[in-house]
């Protein structure tokens, strides 16, 4: 009998995972990584948690209640240099990142997989809404999109390599929520209506600002908002505060809303401009994951998107000499935040992804 390990948050969608890898035959562990203690009460009260005191007893009824054995794996370490370390040095920079993507990479793709293996499991499960297959022509892994377009999550699992799919099972890939709620209410399972976790967990009351500033103990200093041209436009509050794309709590009035454009790090400026300042028809992507192509050897017509939620719009990917590829977009499109994910698409398969610059 193959053997699964199941990383549980304590949420239904994971929950409902053990069920049906069960239902495949599996003899199946399940696992909730213990990963900070950020603001544990707060995180409770305001219910947006992941991997709370809470979220581990949810998870560990749900273990007994469909007969698996269960336990806590302590990655805090790797959880602070990989995903909060990162998180930081991103906002101080003056990129914008996405701590979700981090965590997945680093943690339950190589962390938790590599743990699997040393206990001898075959693959390892989660709940993300997004489906694995194999290539019959080519034979390489590939990831697609879930069936559910309003929880597919292939945006955030662009990194996994072939390895990773390989040994990687997506079980809700073809169900859609509602059908997850009730399979998790005929189960009679306690966290069958549990709400939505933050992705963002150790940031819950979502004030990124004050989680670095109290993490670092650093101050970051105000500086000047100015023009494309370096007019002087008023004062903000210190890079962190920002993300490219912003318009509220900028403070600026104006005949027309003024948008964060532009970061400069090295001067401590913020370059804001009207909305049609903010279009681009051009960007670069580098720290590049390829997943359905070996390698990207000649410019390739693609869908994509450079946020979560964000309406795909046709590019062509051009490759370049140093790890980058430079996206021309078919049409304008508002400037996307250095240190965001870009993730191409050719129809439902994730071509492969990387950093915004």
């Amino acid at each position: 009998m193959k053997k699964a390990l199941i990383a549980m948050s304590g949420g239904v969608d994971s929950s409902a995972a053990v069920w049906l890898m069960k239902e495949k035959g599996y003899d199946c562990m399940g696992v909730t990584m213990k990963l900070h203690e950020e603001m544990g009460e707060e995180a409770c009260r305001i219910g947006k948690t992941c991997c709370s005191l809470d979220d581990v007893e949810d998870a560990r009824s749900v273990a007994v209640r469909l007969g698996i054995p269960y336990h806590v794996f302590n990655f805090k370490e790797d959880f602070e240099k990989q995903v909060i370390g990162r998180f930081i040095h991103a906002y101080e920079i003056g990129a914008t990142p996405n701590p979700c993507i981090d965590c997945n990479r680093y943690l339950k793709f190589e962390r938790l997989y590599q743990r699997a293996k040393e206990l001898g499991y075959d693959i390892i499960v989660t709940g993300h809404y997004a489906r694995i297959e194999q290539d019959p022509d080519t034979g390489r892994w590939l990831l697609k999109k879930g069936m559910d377009a309003q929880k597919d999550q292939s945006y955030v699992l662009y990194q996994l390599t072939q390895e990773q799919l390989a040994h990687t099972c997506l079980p809700l890939g073809i169900y859609t929520k509602p059908e997850i709620r009730e399979i998790a209410e005929k189960l009679e399972l306690r966290n069958a209506h549990k709400a939505e976790s933050q992705d963002i967990c150790f940031v819950p009351d979502g004030d990124y600002a004050a989680f670095i500033r109290r993490h670092t103990g650093k101050e970051y200093p105000p500086g000047n908002f100015v023009d494309a041209q370096g007019k002087v436009l008023g004062r903000h509050k210190g890079l962190i505060h920002y993300t490219v794309g912003q318009r509220r709590g900028l403070g600026i009035a104006a005949p027309e809303p003024y948008y964060v454009c532009e970061k400069r790090y090295a001067t401590n400026e913020i370059v804001l401009g009207t909305a049609t300042e903010l279009l681009v028809n051009e960007f670069q992507v580098s720290d590049l994951n390829w997943i359905a192509i070996a390698d990207l050897t000649e410019p390739r017509k693609v869908m994509m998107r450079t946020r979560y939620h964000q309406k795909e719009f046709e590019a062509t990917l051009f490759p370049c000499t140093d790890d980058r590829v430079r996206v021309v977009s078919s049409n304008p499109v508002q400037r996307p935040a250095p240190g965001q994910a870009a993730v191409f698409y050719d129809g439902d398969v994730v071509v492969g992804g990387g950093v915004i610059q």
